[in-house]
């Protein structure tokens, strides 16, 4: 595919991910019609719909595109890093240690300071994340089922803690399922920044990335530091991954799913993989959102619950595909 082709793909994605957006600060409860959610944006009057727009479905889904990008991105450097086509924050530890260290906090009541909760899940991420990497990094199957055991002890001492102090972790309930709503009035500016940052990060750092895919010796024949891009994509995944969670709560497979879904358009170029993921892991995220809010005719399904039900088949296809093998 040329460089033609793929930015017009990366400019039709931008396009339905607009189309998305409008759609999902639509769907609800209470439906309001697309021309009328473009009116609310453009020309708010305060009406019923207008207001529900605004203050409700607008602030929702603009961080729906900030947790999908944080997710697909993660996602997309942690297969390179690792090469290993089966990793994905969630499956490897890193949501699970951003969760566990947000938990410790309030236990200790360190997580009432504002950006408390950013710093205390991108340290737990960053944790996590060596951990996993030192233990399993001789293959990649191990370093899916170090992932899966730390995340299962670690989200198993999350739930301790949160039964044994009821009163501490009332907040912590419905944020440790994974799920956008109930996050409108909370102050997102700060977890959003941080996240546009790194995404930005993560799209300058894909070029050098791209030849430690192909191998250490290759990388550093073609000036490549290979230590240094390692560390910086390891910061990068660490900030996507902790924002996400500290803002969403631990949402599964999106990291998984988005990759694979943009890695044909991309081949085996890391710059565009990154690109698209950026665009396609919000798109991702939202389409699970619509759905988390229509499947039950009584409530909302946590949006953690659908896209851990889409990432499911995508996991045992990546198995049966790639094995124990590398990418």
């Amino acid at each position: 595919m040329t460089r033609a082709a793929r930015s017009l793909v990366l400019v039709a994605g931008l396009a339905v991910l607009a189309v998305v957006i409008v759609v999902s600060v639509g769907v609800g409860a209470r439906g309001v019609a697309p021309a009328e959610v473009v009116r609310a944006l453009v020309a708010f009057d305060g009406s019923g719909d207008h207001t529900i727009v605004r203050d409700i479905r607008l602030p929702r889904a603009v961080l729906g595109v900030g947790v999908g990008a944080a997710l697909g991105v993660a996602g997309a450097l942690i297969q390179t890093l690792s090469r290993n086509p089966l990793a994905e924050p969630g499956i490897l530890g890193v949501t699970a240690g951003a969760g566990f260290a947000m938990t410790i906090g309030a236990t200790l009541g360190l997580a009432a300071a504002p950006g408390a909760e950013l710093v205390l899940a991108a340290l737990g991420a960053a944790l996590a994340a060596l951990l996993v990497y030192s233990v399993g990094r001789s293959s990649p199957l191990r370093l899916v089922l170090t992932g899966v055991a730390l995340s299962a002890v670690l989200a198993g001492l999350s739930l301790g803690l949160r039964l044994m102090m009821p009163d501490v972790f009332d907040r912590f309930r419905f944020w440790a399922i994974g799920s956008l709503a109930g996050r409108e009035k909370d102050p997102l500016m700060l977890p959003l920044v941080l996240i546009g940052l790194a995404v930005a990060a993560a799209l300058l750092l894909s070029r050098p990335l791209n030849a430690v895919a192909l191998g250490d010796n290759v990388a550093r024949a073609l000036g490549a530091d290979v230590n240094r891009v390692r560390l910086a994509a390891l910061a990068c995944i660490t900030v996507l991954a902790g924002a996400a969670t500290a803002v969403a709560g631990p949402i599964l497979f999106a990291g998984l799913i988005v990759p694979h879904v943009v890695r044909p358009l991309a081949r085996s170029s890391v710059p565009w993989l990154t690109a698209y993921a950026a665009v396609c892991g919000p798109i991702l995220l939202l389409v699970s959102d619509m759905g988390s809010r229509v499947l039950l005719p009584t409530g909302e399904v946590p949006v953690a619950i659908v896209t851990a039900f889409l990432g499911g088949p995508v996991l045992i296809w990546a198995v049966r595909r790639y094995g124990a093998g590398s990418l």
